[in-house]
């Protein structure tokens, strides 16, 4: 019975050894959003199924914001930007899932203004002020993350694109999002643009005077995901 036991023992050792680790970012279970389907990936990677990591050191994702009314020309364009996007991909499943803390969002850095072809830059107080203002319409304090869903993925004459659900201030959207795929055995990188409605995630743009001086609803996002290969 003791061998037995003894057997039985480094058996579990080795499995456990053996069992696919999922690269984890910094930090608590509590920095990622209720419910994000980690075990979907781990059970994948166990089974010899390809899953990807994010890198977030090679994402970005970036808001591009414009100003709005006929008092336009008295504000300023924005950029928000991600450098912290996180989760999987799995690409023998046509799935990923991925998410983006909101207080880690940065406000017009000055290298993304240019790239977006703003010819302005907001004084440090109005970039403070503006940061203060999304969060708040974001309502990040109860909807602390963007959730990106990736459910499949499709072809036409144009091109690829994801059908994705964006979840964020609580309410989840379907878009379709056209894509560029680069993938090699260990790397997996994604480009691509999308436009959103602030206004159909239940977001009020920001107006003053009337509307003289507005954020326009509509938003562009670009981003770059970058993940490698979990290893198996």
């Amino acid at each position: 019975m003791r061998r037995m036991f003894v057997v039985a023992t480094v058996v579990a050792v080795l499995l456990a050894a053996c069992a696919v680790q999922l690269p984890r970012s910094p930090g608590s279970e509590e920095q990622h959003p209720s419910g994000f389907p980690d075990n979907f990936y781990q059970r994948s990677a166990e089974g010899g199924h390809p899953v990807f990591h994010i890198e977030p050191a090679g994402s970005l994702v970036v808001i591009e914001v414009r100003r709005g009314g006929s008092l336009a020309n008295l504000g300023h364009d924005h950029v928000i930007a991600s450098h912290n996007v996180r989760g999987y991909v799995a690409p023998s499943d046509a799935r990923a899932d991925l998410f983006i803390r909101l207080g880690e969002l940065v406000v017009d850095e000055t290298e993304l203004r240019v790239q977006a072809g703003f010819d302005t830059q907001p004084p440090d107080a109005a970039i403070a002020g503006t940061r203060e203002n999304m969060l708040r319409q974001f309502h990040a304090e109860q909807h602390s993350y963007a959730v990106i869903s990736v459910a499949s993925v499709d072809a036409d004459a144009t091109g690829l694109w994801l059908n994705a659900f964006i979840t964020l201030n609580g309410i989840s959207r379907a878009v379709r999002i056209p894509v560029k795929i680069e993938q090699t055995a260990d790397q997996l990188t994604v480009n691509g643009r999308v436009a959103l409605e602030q206004t159909s995630f239940g977001i009020v743009p920001f107006s003053i005077l009337g509307g003289a001086l507005q954020v326009q609803d509509r938003v562009d996002v670009r981003f770059v995901i970058h993940a490698s290969r979990v290893p198996s």
